[in-house]
């Protein structure tokens, strides 16, 4: 359970910050831009669930949103505290919140057009905000491979399949905002020519 009474603390006025197992990090530290960057993609989806508020299409979609938002806390947990050997009890991404994205993604694809071009990120100001959202988590997740791949440095396998799946949920939700909107644009390659 969380309880804050104060917002600052001063503890970081020196540039470090303390992660869930109280070990002290540079701010800049590659573990930290990870969760930070998974805070920021969390932001631009509550951005997205705002402009779904007049979008009757929308309402399952917010609902889910605001799942996937709760998961983002538990992914954010997951990496604030390293793995270690033998661990039990702590917060981790589970298979089951894979499947269910899964599920969501097959359930929002079904109804839409196959893809005959690339598509321009945009549309709606809601699909415009999970595009962007989708981008800010595929750089969450370029961080947390790279953060995977570092020396002394350890995430869990399913964190890395939910951020990836994600990136492809938000892809299928603004195309399924879109299909009740204004419609996807498709990229004219070369048409600037």
């Amino acid at each position: 359970m969380v309880h804050l009474d104060r917002i600052y603390t001063r503890s970081g006025d020196a540039g470090t910050t303390a992660l869930g197992s109280g070990e002290r990090r540079h701010k800049d530290d590659l573990r930290i831009e990870a969760y930070g960057t998974v805070d920021e993609a969390n932001s631009f989806i509550g951005l997205a669930r705002a402009f779904l508020s007049d979008f009757i299409a929308g309402v399952a979609l917010a609902e889910s949103l605001v799942t996937i938002q709760n998961d983002l806390f538990d992914l954010g947990a997951d990496l604030c505290v390293p793995e270690t050997e033998g661990e039990t009890g702590k917060l981790r991404i589970s298979q089951s919140q894979i499947d269910r994205l899964e599920r969501e993604i097959d359930a929002l694809n079904a109804d839409l057009p196959p893809l005959t071009s690339f598509i321009l990120p945009g549309g709606s100001q809601a699909a415009a905000a999970l595009h962007v959202a989708r981008t800010v988590v595929r750089r969450a997740e370029r961080l947390m491979v790279a953060l995977a791949a570092a020396p002394n440095e350890k995430i869990g396998a399913l964190a890395l399949k939910y951020i990836n799946r994600l990136s492809d949920f938000l892809f299928v939700a603004a195309r399924h905002v879109n299909l009740h909107d204004r419609g996807d644009t498709l990229w004219k390659p070369g048409s600037g020519r």
